[in-house]
């Protein structure tokens, strides 16, 4: 069983920077394969970014590509996201996601991940 407990949300404006950190419980951290997805209310979960185990495969959606960075400590547990740039269409809730297995190019997929924490809100404003 794997616990994930997210941070780093709050209140930003347009052009700012967040830092969201996803700090992960259990042991063999570096097997999982870790993800961010995002979602607005009445709309479905969206892919934001993932990174394999090893922190050599890394997926991200074409909206963030060149503002947001996906990254992993596995000495520590924690998978981290830098947003840069923020943009108000960025504000949502950010979910991490964790799966206990490589996944390849199905990392982008909510449905393949056997973990999930609780979200933290990102608010983006003008």
């Amino acid at each position: 069983q794997v616990q994930l407990v997210e941070s780093g949300g709050g209140l930003v404006q347009t052009g700012g920077s967040l830092r969201l950190s996803c700090a992960a419980s259990g042991r063999s951290f570096s097997d999982y394969t870790m993800g961010w997805f995002r979602q607005v209310p009445g709309e479905e979960r969206e892919f934001v970014a993932a990174i394999s185990g090893t922190g050599g495969g890394i997926s991200s959606t074409d909206s963030v590509q060149g503002r947001f960075t996906i990254s992993r400590d596995n000495a520590k547990n924690t998978v981290h996201l830098q947003m840069n740039i923020l943009k108000r269409e960025d504000t949502a809730i950010y979910y991490c996601a964790a799966a206990d297995r490589a996944l390849g190019i199905s990392r982008r997929t909510a449905g393949m991940y056997n973990y999930w924490g609780q979200g933290t809100q990102v608010t983006v404003s003008a």
